[in-house]
């Protein structure tokens, strides 16, 4: 009997925690997840080929990645394993994040940026999806009852497992809600105000796609974006505001001034994937 109490409040606690937002997983959970959602990756080399320029994959890596991740503003780098792989595939603009430090960047974005800054605005905003944990809050809302109910009566699977497995299928709980990317935008920010490179940067993609009338006529690497990262034009009006309270300048993706690395990203990188 006292064992059935104890489970129903079990279950009850957990309700709560799912409806209003709760994280069912620690840091620890989040870096195991990570490890095993990158073995699938490299496991699935059709859909997923690793680039293999080392060259250009060293540059970003040391130049841009490391660099956004030495902010003082992103708290977890001595928890989360911190990692960057680029994935070939030059029809997809896309980028994206697993729990525990695991970044990913499709060489079709590469190619369609034109700027360091441009690049580490998109890192910081991914770098923000696994400090602010925005997947693992997600699978805890879809999956946090089947989880704690195994748990509670005993199976004990590798639950780990079966959620990374969940993640990867399609990439399904990658897709961000809108209050997940504002939050990482706003991250992104503070994230580069440290840096060398424009804090704004991360507006930089979505206007080139407005600018090019991409988001609109959306197309196969477009679509796949707008799926994982809805409102981009709305977003660039929102950096521009926390931009100008901040009392920061607002410049476009086509500046050409300080904060910027034009060229520098033409000759290290563009130059190097052809």
């Amino acid at each position: 009997m006292k064992k059935n109490v104890i489970r129903i409040l079990f279950f009850g606690l957990i309700v709560v925690a799912c409806s209003t937002g709760i994280n069912l997983f620690t840091d620890s959970d989040e870096v195991k997840m990570g490890q095993q959602f990158d073995e699938e990756i490299r496991k699935n080399s059709k859909e997923y080929p690793i680039y293999e320029n080392q060259q250009v994959k060293d540059y970003i890596d040391k130049r841009i990645f490391q660099h956004v991740l030495a902010s003082p503003e992103i708290k977890k780098k001595s928890v989360y394993n911190y990692q960057l792989e680029i994935i070939k595939n030059d029809t997809t603009l896309n980028a994206f994040a697993v729990p525990g430090g695991y970044v990913y960047l499709y060489t079709g974005l590469i190619k369609y940026l034109d700027s360091e800054a441009a690049l580490a605005g998109v890192i910081g905003h991914e770098i923000a999806h696994v400090e602010r944990r925005h997947a693992t809050q997600r699978i805890s809302s879809a999956y946090g009852l089947q989880i704690i109910a195994s748990i509670a009566l005993g199976n004990n699977p590798s639950q780990i497992a079966v959620m990374a497995a969940n993640l990867f299928s399609g990439l399904g709980l990658l897709a961000n809600s809108r209050a997940n990317e504002d939050e990482s935008d706003d991250y992104s920010i503070k994230y580069l105000q440290s840096t060398r490179y424009y804090p704004g940067a991360v507006k930089f993609f979505f206007e080139k796609m407005r600018d090019e009338n991409k988001v609109s006529s959306g197309g196969g690497g477009v679509a796949t974006f707008l799926s994982t990262h809805p409102d981009p034009v709305a977003r660039i009006n929102t950096t521009a505001d926390r931009l100008n309270k901040l009392g920061l300048p607002i410049f476009s993706w086509t500046h050409v001034g300080d904060g910027i690395y034009r060229t520098e990203y033409k000759r290290n990188i563009l130059d190097k994937m052809k």
